[in-house]
């Protein structure tokens, strides 16, 4: 399991532009064979600030959904809406086991 984590930080004008496109990309990214879960959080306290949280089943499933339509028109619709650039951070499952993904 590869766990890849996304902070973001987007222009305030862009919060709810930027939910509905990514809203769109993660619910497609579910249909992917090589994706577990895929959630995206807001913070409460800062409205401008997001979390992309990501299980793929492979480092190829990584790769795999930066090839797919959804993700292409994401990363095209929300390229001008951030406020400074996403950092990332990849992780591997510790618990619970990979087979209750």
């Amino acid at each position: 399991m590869h766990i890849l984590m996304v902070n973001i930080h987007i222009k305030p004008e862009c919060v709810d532009a930027f939910i509905e496109a990514t809203r769109d990309n993660a619910s497609a990214s579910l249909d992917e064979p090589g994706v577990c879960r895929f959630d995206f959080v807001q913070q409460l306290e800062d409205r401008t600030r997001f979390m992309l949280i990501e299980a793929y089943r492979s480092e190829d499933a990584i790769a795999a959904h930066k090839e797919t339509a959804h993700y292409n028109t994401w990363a095209e619709l929300v390229k001008d809406m951030f406020a400074e650039p996403r950092t990332r951070g990849l992780y591997r499952n510790c618990y619970p086991d990979d087979p209750w993904w």
